[in-house]
């Protein structure tokens, strides 16, 4: 009898049209109701995101992010404290750091010791490098909506050089440290929609955007290694220009996309993650555990079969937050059941 797989091997071999043993389970870090492995955990340099902490603080760039309690302590720009107020003056302003001086592999070694501090192992789970937080947020981040939605629009081509700069910068990070962290996979991260529309046209996204995300998914190819997409919102209009740079894995895919079609369009060539969004009664604090419970079900009956899919779902708020926390658990206790009991049965 073979072995079980590990989750990492499950979640990899997805990507080459073999179904998991199990119902795996997304998360963006150690899942507190669990005791499986994790599937993937993010890796890459430390002092990209230094700033995405409790605290907040400025990132790389100069941007002042805080943080609120209400949030489960996620990170924000700081409203109406921006730090670009003309496009055309961009280079006035943004300077990249210096890192000629970099350890990278001590800072690899220090970075993954931390991981394993937070009881994450390599050989379990994948490695998902990433860097940042997407060249549509960077703008967004340095400008407001307001302002860097209109710079897209008016002066496309100061945007250009500007995403250019960025670019060479974080693919200069990427070819310093990428072989030291041993990455599975690359995550590239843009949150280029809103719930009901993308923020940005197709032609605009693929003119200013996707040449940058394909440059940095360029390191995973060349390496054999599969491609991951992080997007949220209503992003389904982008995906083939992402199967372009060789995208397998979507998350979160939100329910605000036509999920079933786009499982039937791509088959295995694209594993959705994603299917479950906490709204409407299901955030009420009132919500039972037998109702919630169900919802989540329900969400695995429908995207389930045919396979080439894996749960994602996750309640942030307070930390102390008792109803927050107690549908995470349902949550959790939910997916894990399922595994148990119906999984096979509904591939």
């Amino acid at each position: 009898m073979a072995a079980q797989r590990t989750p990492k091997q499950n979640f990899l071999d997805m990507a080459k049209g073999i179904p998991s043993d199990t119902l795996m389970q997304f998360a963006y870090g150690p899942n507190p109701y669990s005791k499986r492995p994790l599937m993937t955990m993010f890796c890459g340099p430390g002092f990209l995101n230094q700033h995405r902490s409790p605290e907040g603080g400025k990132d790389i760039w100069g941007v002042n992010y805080i943080t609120t309690k209400d949030t489960g302590y996620s990170g924000m720009p700081e409203p109406n404290n921006f730090i670009l107020k003309d496009i055309t003056k961009w280079r006035d302003v943004i300077t990249a750091p210096d890192i000629s001086g970099f350890d990278w592999e001590k800072m690899a070694k220090d970075d993954m010791d931390f991981l394993a501090k937070m009881g994450i192992n390599p050989d379990e789970t994948a490695m998902m490098y990433s860097m940042h937080f997407g060249y549509f947020q960077l703008l967004m981040s340095f400008m407001g909506f307001t302002e860097g939605l209109c710079a897209l629009y008016e002066e496309p081509e100061e945007v250009k050089a500007l995403m250019e700069y960025l670019s060479d910068f974080y693919t200069e990070v990427e070819a310093k440290s990428f072989d030291y962290y041993q990455p599975d996979l690359i995550e590239i991260v843009d949150d280029t929609a809103a719930w009901g529309a993308p923020f940005i046209s197709p032609d605009q996204y693929r003119e200013l955007i996707k040449p940058y995300h394909a440059k940095e998914a360029q390191f995973a190819l060349d390496r054999g290694l599969s491609v991951a997409m992080h997007d949220c919102g209503k992003c389904e209009a982008f995906i083939d220009d992402w199967r372009d740079f060789g995208v397998q894995y979507w998350e979160p895919a939100q329910t605000c996309n036509d999920l079933l079609g786009i499982k039937e369009k791509y088959g295995s060539d694209l594993i959705v993650i994603g299917g479950f969004d906490a709204n409407g009664e299901l955030i009420k604090p009132e919500c039972s555990e037998e109702n919630f419970k169900k919802a989540v079900n329900d969400v695995i009956d429908n995207l389930l079969p045919g396979g080439n899919y894996i749960f994602d779902g996750w309640l942030f708020g307070a930390p102390d937050d008792e109803t927050v926390n107690n549908k995470n658990k349902w949550l959790t206790e939910a997916v894990e059941d399922y595994d148990v009991k119906r999984y096979r049965s509904k591939l």
